[in-house]
């Protein structure tokens, strides 16, 4: 058992240091394309599949679409000068598929690289380090129809995609993760029928594991060949899986969760075999040589955290668990979601421990449903104790041990929060959807305090 999933083994952290975090320490923010970038049909855009499961009554909160999103698309100068007046030294963002290869393979779409193009060029300019997430959930709709993830032949489609990414950025962006948050992708979308392409099917999901593995591996060599200095890398989320309740029954549910949600990409990636508990499913989807082609060399690991996640005991469930809601008792953020700093900690000092890597925190931050005063301004002070706490919880890491190289708060803007619509607000800086205004809250100052101050420290 680990110390993220027995709170009996966590380690108490001695007195911290003045500032423990490392001189070069990282600071950043994270955005997503089809959470931000709108312009869903302009200069030959083709539709991903969230486009489709956004049309489909009852799948998202108030009926919300991408489609216009935070227009970051005409907006991302502005958005590179709300970076630049953070102080971030660096920005992950992703590539929309179905804007670079509107049909997910074939010629690329200039209009779309250009964009791109515009945004690292912006980047650079305001002394920000680009980071690039190849795959975040945008799978073109074209490649769906063809099969999807579960389809082998998505693997070879992605890696071709990587190929044109990095061959027209890649002499000036270095930093490049593969995909973000495979496990939700493929559990929710082939087990839960939560995301697309929404269906339930055990066969279908260990296939779109496999498949996603294996278009990891084959774009790193991709990566690794045609950008010269490389640093690369994939972004998990990592959160302790914990029974619902001190059943027998409920804590084997929690083990099978952990495997799904924790294991099933970053060992086969980092480690090079799945979690003994699935290995026997994954086997009728794995050839000869797919595991050593999945485990290829990385530089780094990126791991995206916000809560603990719950299991209980299903008869009916095919994967052996059923998901469920944190204890009715458990400290919320103001959407809900658990508040549990010491887990973050725990999670940071495992991950570590098992897969030797420098880690960088991709996603981190609370969720809240605000509103604005009469000024347009947020008083964010709950997402302030949040991000204060985790930041707390990341500094006793790293005096644990932990290599923990940076830190990436999610989210720079408000933005569409996937099932939740635009009711759930995650951004540091306000956006006015009728008029696509950003405001900075509090906690955008909170951080770019935060982020001077450690420089200061750094250089005295």
């Amino acid at each position: 058992m680990t110390r993220a999933t027995d709170p009996a083994a966590r380690p108490t952290p001695s007195p911290m240091p003045r500032d423990p975090l490392r001189p070069g320490f990282v600071w950043g923010a994270s955005t997503s394309s089809y959470q931000i970038e709108g312009a869903a049909r302009e200069d030959g855009r083709g539709e991903s599949v969230w486009d489709l499961f956004c049309r489909q009554p009852g799948r998202i909160q108030n009926g919300d679409t991408g489609d216009v999103a935070c227009d970051h698309y005409h907006r991302y100068r502005e958005d590179v000068a709300l970076l630049r007046d953070l102080g971030v030294g660096a920005y992950r963002f992703s590539i929309a598929w179905p804007r670079v290869l509107p049909s997910g393979r074939g010629s690329p779409n200039e209009a779309g690289l250009a964009f791109y193009d515009r945004l690292v060029d912006s980047l650079l300019a305001a002394g920000i380090e680009p980071w690039v997430c190849l795959y975040h959930w945008d799978l073109p709709q074209a490649l769906q129809e063809a099969g999807g993830w579960a389809n082998r032949d998505c693997a070879s489609w992605f890696a071709d995609y990587a190929r044109v990414v990095a061959s027209r950025l890649g002499d000036r962006v270095k930093r490049f993760a593969t995909f973000n948050e495979p496990s939700v992708f493929t559990l929710f979308g082939y087990a839960f029928g939560w995301h697309p392409p929404a269906v339930d099917d055990a066969a279908s999901h260990h296939a779109a594991i496999h498949h996603v593995n294996l278009a990891h591996g084959m774009a790193i060599d991709v990566l690794r060949d045609y950008v010269i200095g490389a640093s690369l890398g994939a972004i998990h989320n990592m959160q302790p899986a914990r029974p619902v309740q001190a059943t027998p029954e409920d804590r084997a549910a929690a083990r099978m969760l952990d495997c799904y949600w924790n294991r099933a990409f970053a060992d086969p990636q980092m480690l090079g075999a799945y979690p003994d508990a699935i290995a026997s499913r994954m086997a009728p989807f794995c050839r000869d040589g797919d595991l050593e082609r999945i485990h290829r060399p990385v530089d780094w690991l990126g791991i995206n955290h916000y809560s603990p996640v719950y299991a209980r005991a299903d008869s009916a469930s095919r994967l052996g668990f059923a998901w469920s809601d944190a204890p009715a008792d458990a400290p919320r953020s103001p959407i809900g979601w658990q508040i549990d700093p010491a887990a973050f900690r725990d999670v940071l000092l495992d991950a570590c421990d098992r897969y030797g890597l420098p880690i960088y925190v991709t996603e981190n931050g609370a969720g809240a449903v605000e509103l604005a005063d009469a000024s347009g301004a947020i008083d964010d002070r709950e997402r302030i104790a949040y991000l204060a706490a985790y930041l707390e919880a990341l500094e006793e890491a790293t005096v644990l041990g932990a290599d923990v190289r940076g830190y990436f708060v999610w989210s720079l803007l408000d933005n569409f929060e996937w099932g939740a619509g635009y009711s759930n607000r995650f951004g540091i800086v306000r956006v006015d959807y009728a008029t696509q205004a950003r405001t900075p809250k509090a906690s955008a100052r909170w951080y770019a305090a935060r982020i001077a101050s450690h420089r200061a420290k750094a250089t005295a």
